[in-house]
């Protein structure tokens, strides 16, 4: 049992084998972090294993002693012979040593003390257990050698007596009454003390007691969280933003994203899955450069893989030659810009059908579509058996199917039947021994899903929970002798976590983290390679030396691949989410929670959620090169209105840096909350919605994005129209909000032409002007109907493309499609 438990922490081993400095020391007993992260557990396993090892022994030796010559069952006991007594003082000393030693200990746990006002140890921690601990400790110890003494002072017998005559004649009581002490002691002093200095010490000065202590608390928490790495800007909102400067603004504008990837997801499903049996598991937000005649242009895309789910495979069809041998691989992906729409209202794509056709040459020239085969992915959970004597089902083309056959690298080969027979066992399937289609060239790729395939490979990183696909030409991954050659890349980003940093406030089961490792598999190969992102992080570094060969540094990732990095959303969302409090470095400030703040909600699909982190392609404040941005915006903790938003950078040399940018808290700017209840306290908008909303379909409002375009803050919310049956989303509004205008509009240059400009007499742009509220408002202001016209209405169409400064559709948008610029 004890060398189960061992084995099931051999990381924590490892990690204690070769530790790597931090840096830093904790404010209490000045030792360097990497003693609490890497050699604590490791100490605090053994001593678990030691104390239970010694008092199993210590109660199964004194048992047999006792049940011995079985003078119980006779109703008297005569004692113990002398070498048994002294064999049960020396165990008892041994006992009361890994209890010193248990003590000793947990002395250093108390950094992660939760009773006080802040994680970690507080004045009653230090002040009172602390140097209980180290008494309790020596106590224990001086009780230890006594027992040993005690054991020696005993005469040793040379020949065996009769336990009658054998036993030791000096009393023991003596020993009973230290013993008993010591348990009163920790009974009464390690519970009922605390306590009493808790409430009559620390309560009545809680403030100037815990004011050093919350001042560990906010730096170390900051620290383990990398929260002292984020820059602090002031954004003061200039609300002077016009047309012309949105001109200005191009990549910022012209990257709106209005759609969101649930709609779009519904739309691949109906349109672009082709068979029942292509699932489109997810869809991931990436920035494609697209080259044309005219030069280059960055855009920001949603890409989705067709992966293939067997278990969508009709019932009649699932044999086990389906399964393993002919439905072994999906077909490619969709890719589409995120701001772009048809006459129809549907989402226009660069990369589209089974067939893999561009939207046009630039397309074409700037976007790798050839081997699109996924034999590794989200959803390929079973084994495959390639290059049989079945083919594999390629992609369906009309009433017919094509066929391949896998020549790629990531198989075994099991054409020996010895090989056949391990792997039967190893995957419980003998049918894999009595099939007829192996071949000598015969291979077997398992371990196909993406997930599983790191965890297994590295089950001492955590991994982000959403990986995204690359299309990319970026090589192979390693000298495979030559392989097929691909383009399809799965990234996902892994993080090393600890939850023993001392003083650091905890968030689920973690209290230090970093994305530390950038992960490459390669969807046709199944080649999976690390690289190092952070190699200033110590466990990686640890890992490093632990696992040599295995971590690449990032310059060797591919440039096609590095392109495609981005921040990642989980690291990004623990972040924030102790932002929220750990932004507060002033701890009396703290103390008082006077500024914590909240992420403001939403309301998607008349459902009310929380406003979740997104990508946004745009310029900086005073920075002129558009960047691939992670976006999220506070407001108070008891208001609505907006203090803050951060933005964590993607690209090249500035990927991981992070800014927070802050409002003047004596100026007012509306937040997510306030300017979607004007949305929808507005009549004629909520009217034109409503009309929508009608049985049979339903209108959806999309997420409510902030977009900072200069010194100013602009809102847009895209709004779909979807049939309750079918469901096929359309994008049928664009809406958009800036200071006291809304204006909604079936495009978004029409929405933003209604917020600046006065809209064209036969437009369908429903525009209002709303007074300020004043600064304790939270809900919509009375509006005013001036400046009002409305013509209800019909899908987007085409329109001149104001922010590119050409007419017509996009040059990079597919041929014939409406840009909803």
């Amino acid at each position: 049992i004890f060398g189960v438990v061992m084995a099931e922490h051999w990381p924590q081993v490892l990690l204690a084998t070769s530790p790597t400095a931090f840096g830093q020391v904790d404010p209490i007993f000045n030792r360097d972090i990497s003693f609490y992260v890497m050699l604590l557990p490791l100490a605090e396993l053994l001593i678990f294993w030691l104390v239970g090892l010694c008092l199993l022994v210590w109660v199964a030796v004194a048992l047999v002693y006792l049940l011995s010559g079985s003078s119980l069952s006779q109703g008297q006991f005569p004692g113990f012979a002398r070498p048994q007594i002294r064999h049960i003082y020396r165990l008892g000393s041994a006992t009361m040593g890994a209890i010193a030693l248990s003590y000793w200990v947990d002395r250093y746990e108390l950094l992660y003390s939760p009773t006080g006002v802040i994680y970690g140890a507080s004045y009653t921690n230090v002040a009172v257990e602390l140097p209980l601990y180290t008494g309790l400790s020596l106590g224990a110890l001086a009780i230890a050698v006594l027992l040993w003494l005690r054991s020696s002072s005993l005469p040793r017998l040379p020949f065996r007596l009769p336990a009658q005559t054998a036993s030791a004649k000096r009393p023991a009581w003596p020993m009973v009454t230290v013993v008993l002490i010591y348990l009163a002691v920790v009974g009464l002093g390690g519970v009922a003390l605390p306590a009493v200095v808790q409430r009559l010490v620390v309560q009545p000065n809680e403030l100037d007691r815990e004011l050093p202590f919350i001042e560990n608390a906010i730096a170390l928490t900051r620290r383990a969280f990398a929260l002292d790495d984020i820059d602090v800007e002031l954004f003061n909102p200039e609300n002077s933003l016009t047309y012309e400067e949105l001109l200005d603004n191009q990549l910022t504008v012209n990257n709106i994203r209005l759609w969101d990837t649930r709609p779009l997801l519904e739309t691949n499903r109906q349109l672009q899955r082709i068979r029942l049996y292509y699932e489109f598991a997810d869809a991931d937000v990436d920035r494609y450069t697209l080259t044309g005649p005219n030069g280059s242009e960055l855009r920001q895309v949603l890409i989705a893989a067709r992966e293939l789910d067997y278990n969508a495979v009709p019932d009649e069809a699932k044999t086990w030659v389906n399964q393993h041998l002919i439905y072994t691989h999906g077909y490619g992906f969709t890719l589409s810009p995120v701001n772009v729409a048809g006459d129809s209202g549907l989402p226009q794509y660069f990369i589209r059908g089974i067939e893999h056709i561009p939207s046009s040459e630039t397309v074409r020239q700037s976007i790798p579509v050839e081997q699109p085969r996924i034999y590794y992915g989200e959803l390929t959970n079973n084994y495959a058996l390639t290059q049989t004597q079945v083919q594999e089902l390629d992609f369906p083309s009309g009433s017919e199917n094509v066929y391949n056959v896998y020549d790629g690298s990531g198989g075994i080969g099991i054409g020996a039947y010895w090989r056949r027979l391990l792997y039967a066992l190893r995957l419980g399937d003998w049918r894999l021994l009595l099939t007829e289609n192996v071949t000598p060239d015969t291979q077997l790729l398992f371990r196909r899903n993406i997930r599983d395939r790191v965890q297994t490979l590295a089950p001492f990183l955590r991994y982000d929970s959403d990986p995204y696909l690359v299309v990319a030409d970026a090589g192979p991954l390693q000298d495979d002798g030559g392989a097929a050659v691909n383009y399809l890349y799965w990234m996902i980003d892994a993080y090393t976590v600890s939850d023993r940093f001392p003083y650091a406030d905890p968030l689920n089961d973690f209290n230090y983290i970093r994305n530390s490792v950038k992960v490459v598999v390669d969807a046709y190969h199944g080649t999976v390679a690390f690289f190092v992102a952070d190699p200033d992080d110590p466990l990686i570094r640890s890992w490093v030396r632990l696992f040599p060969g295995m971590f690449r540094p990032l310059d060797a990732m591919p440039e096609a691949l590095r392109r495609h990095i981005r921040y990642p959303q989980d690291y990004y969302r623990v972040q924030a989410q102790q932002l929220m409090t750990y932004h507060m470095t002033d701890p009396r400030v703290f103390y008082n929670r006077e500024d914590e703040w909240r992420a403001p909600t939403e309301i998607y699909a008349n459902e009310q959620q929380r406003v979740e982190p997104y990508y946004l392609l745009m310029e900086l404040p005073n920075i002129d090169q558009g960047e691939f941005l992670l976006f999220r915006p506070y407001t108070p903790a008891q208001r609505r209105n907006l203090i803050a938003w951060l933005a964590a950078r993607s690209d090249g040399d500035r990927y991981g840096r992070q800014v927070l940018y802050t409002f003047p808290k004596q100026e007012l700017v509306f937040g997510p909350e306030q300017i979607e209840a004007r949305i929808n306290q507005d009549p004629l908008i909520s009217q034109q919605i409503s009309l929508w909303d009608r049985q049979g379909s339903r209108a959806i409002q999309g997420n409510l994005l902030v977009i900072p375009v200069e010194e100013s803050l602009l809102y847009i919310e895209p709004l779909y129209l979807e049939a309750e049956q079918n469901r096929l989303p359309t994008l049928v509004r664009v809406i958009a909000a800036y200071q006291n205008r809304i204006a909604m509009a079936p495009t978004l240059d029409a929405a933003l032409r209604g917020v600046f400009e006065a809209p064209a007499a036969d437009d369908e742009t429903i525009v209002r002007s709303v007074e300020d509220a004043p600064p304790e408002l939270d809900e919509a202001a009375p509006i005013s109907p001036d400046d009002l016209t409305e013509e209800a209405g019909s899908t987007p169409t085409a329109e001149p493309n104001r922010f590119s400064g050409e007419t017509g559709s996009d040059p990079l948008a597919p041929e014939g499609a409406a840009t909803a610029e």
